[in-house]
């Protein structure tokens, strides 16, 4: 007899999930609650939708379980889905390793997958504008039944990907946890990741705006973490690639202390050693041109933040070069090298891309069913795994959906 599989979330994973259950002979029901299916999905890489990457690995993730997730991504890497979207005629191709529709548009992502999904009509049913607020398992029958707020459905099998909590507009509210919870499941704290932070300096306002490329570092317990990229300065703090890449960890340590100091090289090309002194034995013919203090650092990095260093060594721009002191100087240069910030928080679920956290995967099995109550299944950002920037949370997506789909279908 065929199985009948229901699957709570039309994102990634749960169309991934469907098509592959589907796949294996199951009648899959797909309960969606926005009125459309993969709403997440156009807007991640920047509306190019980065599916994927070609350097994979668990280096590439956070979870407690690095050993079980090696073992689901030797499964379905990236590979298995490049051969997957091709099988749905989405042509991919790579740049520096990073997959995209060859559209460079995430609509094109999208439109495969649920083009896929209309094409098994008799197979796959899509309830959208349906919320699951509760689900039981009876035991006598083996069956699961779903509470949704128009009626009450049973299944042999139930896939949970329902995301987390990042981007409730797009209708990951959370729903996910306490569903995991009413089945028994424990939770890794969850915090926003790949998100912006907020410091406590009052002068960042008068930076907002800038772009540069730059070092970012803090201390983790016993280990310096170092990212780099374009950091983007807020009004509020920091953002940018390298700042999303640190902000989970940063996250985490802040529920236990009130702010993290990171520094912030904007120069990371030069040397560290001895930079304030060189610089200021190359440029000693300015000094003896009666340059002022702008006129000195002019062209050394963007102009807002040469003034913002100048004005915390308490230096003003007109004042003569030649009548300032070689430290004050070398306070100004030092900034560049290594401005102190202090982290006292990040941007909300609102603004985050993914979650870290989840139910740990030490709960789930090979087939990423439940160990707790047979015949559950989980895909997706539900799980205690996130990833990179880099296509890594959507390849998270499309192995988890796969692999629990067919074994959920089977």
């Amino acid at each position: 007899m065929r199985k009948s599989v229901g699957i709570i979330g039309g994102g990634a994973a749960g169309m991934t999930a469907a098509l592959s259950a589907a796949k294996q002979g199951a009648k899959v029901t797909v309960f969606e609650g926005n009125d459309r299916l993969g709403k997440k999905i156009l807007s991640t890489g920047n509306g190019k939708c980065n599916l994927g990457n070609m350097d994979l690995g668990p280096g590439k993730y956070y979870t407690r379980n690095p050993e079980l997730l090696q073992r689901y991504l030797e499964k379905f890497g990236t590979e298995n889905t490049i051969s997957f979207f091709r099988e749905l005629g989405l042509i991919v191709k790579q740049k520096n390793g990073y997959l995209y529709p060859v559209s460079e548009q995430a609509s094109s992502v999208l439109d495969v997958l649920r083009f896929a999904i209309d094409r098994q009509a008799g197979n796959i049913q899509v309830m959208l504008q349906t919320r699951i607020e509760r689900l039981e398992c009876d035991k006598r029958n083996n069956r699961i039944r779903l509470w949704s707020d128009k009626q009450i459905e049973s299944f042999d099998r139930v896939i949970l990907t329902c995301g987390g909590k990042a981007a409730p507009k797009t209708g990951s509210d959370g729903m996910g946890y306490k569903l995991a919870g009413m089945l028994g499941h424990s939770l890794v704290p969850v915090v926003p990741a790949l998100v912006q932070l907020k410091c406590r300096e009052e002068w960042f306002k008068s930076i907002s705006g800038v772009r540069a490329e730059a070092e970012i570092s803090f201390q983790e317990e016993k280990q310096r973490v170092t990212e780099r990229g374009e950091l983007q300065l807020t009004e509020y703090g920091i953002s940018g690639i390298p700042v999303f890449q640190i902000s989970r960890r940063i996250n985490y340590i802040l529920r236990s202390q009130k702010e993290v100091e990171v520094k912030i090289d904007f120069l990371p090309d030069f040397p560290q050693d001895g930079f304030s002194e060189k610089m200021i034995l190359e440029r000693t013919p300015l000094i003896a041109k009666g340059v002022t203090v702008e006129e000195y650092f002019a062209g050394l990095l963007n102009k807002k933040l040469m003034n913002l260093f100048i004005r915390l060594a308490g230096l003003k721009p007109s004042d003569p070069v030649c009548t300032i002191p070689a430290e004050r100087l070398m306070k100004v240069y030092e900034s560049c090298r290594n401005l102190t910030v202090y982290v006292t928080g990040s941007n909300s679920f609102d603004s985050a891309q993914v979650c870290a956290g989840g139910i740990p995967l030490t709960e789930i099995t090979e087939n990423l069913e439940s160990k707790l109550i047979p015949g559950i299944f989980f895909a997706g950002e539900l799980l205690d795994v996130d990833g990179r920037c880099g296509g890594y949370n959507l390849q998270w997506a499309w192995c988890s959906g796969y692999l629990a789909g067919m074994a959920a279908g089977k």
